[in-house]
């Protein structure tokens, strides 16, 4: 069962990927068939991740968190 855990609504852009890094942060990186596109940070609020959890961004544009299974 996956718990939002960002109250920041992200917008999405096509030709990149969205991902929560080690810092925290939300960013995006380019898809490979998006050639002009860099690697940018597009969230301004960090999230505290916890270990044996996922962080992704979903369809809504919030951020979630879910318990992995085997960790």
């Amino acid at each position: 069962m996956a718990k939002k855990v960002g109250s920041e609504r992200i917008s999405r852009e096509d030709g990149y990927l969205y991902y929560v890094g080690k810092d925290g942060f939300v960013w995006a990186a380019p898809m490979k068939h998006n050639k002009k596109g860099r690697k940018k940070k597009v969230g301004a609020q960090r999230v505290d991740k916890r270990k044996g959890f996922m962080y992704y961004l979903g369809s809504d544009g919030f951020v979630y968190e879910t318990k992995l299974k085997n960790a």
